[in-house]
């Protein structure tokens, strides 16, 4: 079949995995297409972590309306289907079982559990699958969950908005009201994208946020806040809200209704951080601040992300200074009236076009 039909096909997939964005975590982003003589017969995408795969909904809208045709279709599907049982049962046995006889594949999954097998149980049944198609698209799709596999840690995005002039925050270190509504409501979109949300001690005391993803739907992201000494007011929103708080610290552990402190003993404490994130499968961080955070995740190399709000009409005329990005590749700029919104990757990052 012709590259380009396969690309377009796969494209599709691509856009039905992300409507799964922020609700799948742990899980991949994925979506799947059935098609019969250049005809959708069945689309599908893995709708919510723990629940069915893009697979299982696709074929199963085909088996209502297109029964006859499945065992003559081909299956496009983002990543790899599944062969092992986790809390759904395998996809490649699915697709083996509804004698489904090509499959094409964005990707290969590298979690540990599938990485090949999904694609070595589909031939060993006769199916024939195609790789290699649309490879870099699929794993940029997927580029926190690969990020985790890949890297034993979450993948790391860094966010701030700062004057024209570089300035982010007053001398005395109070917010600057700095950012368009609507790029306010766009921040709170990639909140909910993200399992946790991510700031440090001053941030929080200083402004006292919810951090939440109150002006978008979704699930409630995980709230971090980085307090070495482990001391913080208690009444502080974010510690109240109703959803799950941890506080890294070097001084103590305990756990409250919803708050739980988590010491850090030795070593670096960023990366201290990330691997308690990694073993308690956090796959995804997004930092909101402040300065001295951020810098501290930059000057570790320890990012993969940055999305950078400038107000372009604002001049603070001093006060503190942005983080200094290092070893960054520009993706794209995008704006929304005065505030161009400029978005970031590490250098090192293969996960990532």
């Amino acid at each position: 079949m012709d590259t380009a039909v396969q690309e377009l096909y796969l494209e599709r997939c691509f856009q039905l995995a992300k409507l799964g964005a922020g609700a799948v975590a742990p899980n991949p982003m994925v979506g799947a297409v059935l098609v019969y003589k250049d005809r959708v017969i069945g689309e599908g995408y893995h709708q919510r972590y723990g629940e069915a795969h893009a697979e299982v909904h696709c074929i199963n809208q085909a088996l209502e309306q297109y029964p006859g045709l499945i065992e003559k279709a081909t299956l496009y599907v983002s990543l790899e289907p599944c062969a092992h049982y986790g809390k759904t049962p395998p996809c490649a046995d699915l697709i083996i079982r509804h004698k489904i006889p090509r499959v094409v594949v964005g990707c290969r999954d590298r979690f540990e559990e599938v990485n090949g097998k999904g694609i070595e149980r589909l031939r060993n049944a006769g199916v024939e699958v195609v790789e290699q198609i649309a490879t870099q698209e699929a794993i940029t799709l997927n580029k926190r969950f690969f990020t985790f596999h890949g890297l034993k840690r979450p993948y790391i995005i860094l966010k701030w908005a700062q004057t024209r002039d570089g300035i982010m925050a007053s001398p005395d270190g109070e917010r600057l009201r700095i950012t368009h509504p609507v790029t306010n409501r766009l921040v709170h979109r990639w909140r909910s994208e993200e399992a946790a949300i991510m700031v440090g001690a001053a941030t929080a005391v200083k402004d006292d946020p919810l951090l939440d993803r109150r002006h978008w739907f979704g699930k409630a992201p995980l709230k971090i806040v980085v307090a070495a000494s482990g001391d913080l007011p208690d009444d502080l929103k974010l510690l109240h809200s109703g959803s799950a708080a941890w506080v890294f610290n070097r001084k103590e552990e305990k756990k409250g209704a919803q708050t739980e402190w988590i010491k850090i003993t030795a070593g670096d404490l960023v990366t201290g951080m990330l691997d308690v994130l990694f073993q308690r499968q956090v796959q995804s961080v997004f930092v909101e601040g402040g300065r001295r955070l951020l810098q501290s995740f930059i000057d570790a190399g320890l990012w993969d992300e940055a999305r950078v709000i400038t107000n372009t009409e604002m001049i603070a005329g001093g006060g503190l200074s942005a983080p200094s990005l290092q070893g960054q590749v520009l993706l794209q700029t995008t704006k929304i009236g005065a505030d161009e919104i400029t978005v970031y990757k590490h250098i090192h990052n293969q996960f990532i076009v």
